[in-house]
């Protein structure tokens, strides 16, 4: 899957920045955070690239941070 493809749930976005669960819940009901690109049953799901640039934005700090192995 390349990059583009890329798809984050609540919890990769939660290990990107660090924070709870609850917290990025709380976000992804926010007018600027990215919609989903889809829902699972899981929950739902962001493209990558989207909440990638939504952090440069918004949480320009970390926005070099990645998490490990990426």
């Amino acid at each position: 899957m390349t990059e583009q493809q890329r798809l984050m749930g609540v919890k990769e976005i939660q290990q990107r920045l660090h924070l709870s669960r609850q917290r990025i819940q709380q976000l992804a009901e926010q007018p600027d955070f990215p919609a989903p690109c889809d829902a699972l049953a899981m929950g739902r799901v962001w493209l990558a690239r989207d909440i990638e640039a939504w952090i440069r934005i918004y949480r320009p700090e970390q926005a070099g941070m990645r998490e490990p192995g990426r």
